[in-house]
């Protein structure tokens, strides 16, 4: 009796994976319209942007490399190993993958040992009982619904490893801005400084015609003016200065005062960026495969909701030995067991199970508008860098004109001022011009590079979705991006 009962046991058990199936929706990823080419690339010039051949598209890992700086490229690489932000998104990684492993626990048995030692007596006798005893349980998962608890699990955590690498792009391309914004404020103490030395030559032209009895002695007070306000806005620059650099540091997980960055400039021009074709953005934005795999988790849970209508079958067995340890507690008077086989059906809810599985429907609809959304914002900013960066291009060429023109009449008037044939007014509006221009020369420059930073961004980083744990990886505990020994979750 006993081996017909084991023997039934194992023929459920055996046949328990081939007779399950999967009640509820297959996933397939939602359909979103994709144009063929982005519009603002077709205004470049042959010679600058380009469609990315599938080799080259934008570069991979290292993004910002293509700026050939090694102090942008030592302070970005600290992200990874002690930037705060990542680490809390690495833990909650950590959870998502607990969270899978905690749901494919429930497609094995649950096994439980329950050994006890009873003493009892009974006037002048007193007996010892020794109970061994074990039992398991085992939920078949007959209709899928812990196989899609599984698939929504492995989704959401696909969606914190792409969760993790957004925050990961965010963060460097936030400290790359900062830094080319740090650049711009060296670039323009430098130029205010050589202004300064410009305005003191002037202030002695000034003074000497003053000496010589043709110029006024407003002159000689306005080139000091003028001196004196330009000196005040190249000391207020420091303040902007230190500002970006502390920000600096702390995205790089460090104090500002462990962060000294030694005074640079900004180079002539950003580096020439390949643009990939629309479609390839799917699968290279980490935020559109962060919602992508929310919509997959979503549709799993329509598949748990959907099993809640059907019977869930249950397997249990115990068995052990009692008896007197001093005796013969292996005899077979002393063995016990039990197998039992039961199923449940909820026969009325009150509508329970309806309204969870039009909740999780819901849901998933909400999903799917969320990454369609998501998709057309990523398409947007491309759009808006590639605006950016040609515009910008233009607006630069115009402004270094400018920039000549307004040199060029500086030179004039001073001549002119020199010769007694021109007031001092004119040369002080001219060079008022003529820095205003250089200014806005610099700003459009680093403009340039902040555009290029936000587009190498949009365009997902080099970041690629293949990069997305699998199942295997995500039970193994892969962390989807390498942070090296100095950060570690366990530490």
């Amino acid at each position: 009796m006993r081996a017909r009962g084991l023997h039934l046991l194992g023929v459920l058990i055996l046949s328990a994976p081939t007779s399950a199936c999967l009640v509820g929706p297959e996933y397939a990823r939602p359909s979103v319209e994709t144009p063929l080419a982005f519009k603002e690339a077709s205004g470049f010039p042959a010679s600058g942007w380009r469609v990315a051949r599938p080799s080259d598209a934008v570069p991979r890992g290292d993004w910002w490399s293509v700026f050939h700086d090694p102090v942008l490229d030592s302070l970005i690489r600290a992200v990874d190993v002690d930037n705060q932000t990542l680490r809390q998104a690495i833990s909650q990684y950590e959870q998502a993958r607990a969270v899978v492993q905690q749901a494919r626990a429930q497609l094995f048995p649950t096994v439980i040992g329950a050994p006890s030692i009873r003493r009892s007596g009974n006037g002048n006798e007193a007996r010892t009982t020794l109970t061994l005893q074990g039992s398991a349980s085992w939920e078949l998962d007959l209709f899928g619904r812990i196989r899609r608890q599984i698939e929504s699990g492995t989704a959401t955590a696909q969606a914190s490893a792409a969760s993790l690498a957004l925050i990961r792009l965010t963060i460097q391309a936030e400290l790359a801005t900062n830094y080319f914004q740090l650049r711009y404020q060296d670039s323009l103490q430098r130029l205010l400084n050589d202004t300064v030395a410009a305005y003191r030559r002037s202030l002695t032209i000034t003074q000497n015609q003053y000496a010589a009895g043709v110029a006024a002695r407003s002159d000689v007070i306005t080139a000091q003016t003028q001196l004196q306000t330009t000196e005040a806005s190249s000391i207020a620059v420091e303040l902007s200065r230190a500002t970006f650099a502390h920000a600096i540091a702390i995205l790089s997980g460090r104090p500002p005062s462990e962060i000294t960055i030694a005074r640079g400039q900004l180079a002539a021009r950003p580096p020439s960026i390949p643009v990939s074709v629309p479609s390839t953005l799917l699968e290279r934005r980490p935020d559109i495969a962060q919602a992508e795999r929310l919509v997959q988790a979503q549709s799993e849970q329509i598949g748990v909701a959907v099993a809640a209508f059907y019977p869930s079958v249950n397997l249990s067995a115990a068995g052990g030995l009692s008896g007197d340890p001093a005796a013969a507690l292996f005899a077979a008077e002393n063995q016990f067991w039990s197998v039992t086989g039961a199923a449940t059906e909820v026969l009325f809810d009150g509508g329970a199970r309806s309204a969870a599985l039009q909740a999780a429907r819901a849901s998933y609809e909400a999903a799917v508008a969320t990454y369609r959304q998501t998709v057309l914002t990523a398409f947007r900013e491309v759009e808006d860098g590639l605006a950016g960066a040609r515009i910008l291009a233009r607006q630069q060429v115009m402004q270094q004109a400018a920039v000549a023109s307004a040199s060029r009449a500086v030179e004039i008037a001073l001549n002119e001022y020199r010769a007694g044939t021109q007031n001092y007014t004119t040369v002080v509006t001219a060079q008022a011009l003529e820095l205003n221009n250089r200014v806005v020369a610099l700003q459009v420059q680093a403009s340039r590079f902040i555009t290029a930073v936000a587009l190498i961004r949009a365009l997902g980083g080099g970041w690629d979705a293949r990069s997305l744990p699998t199942r295997g990886e995500i039970v193994s505990a892969r962390l989807p991006i390498d942070t090296g020994q100095a950060l570690r979750v366990d530490e």
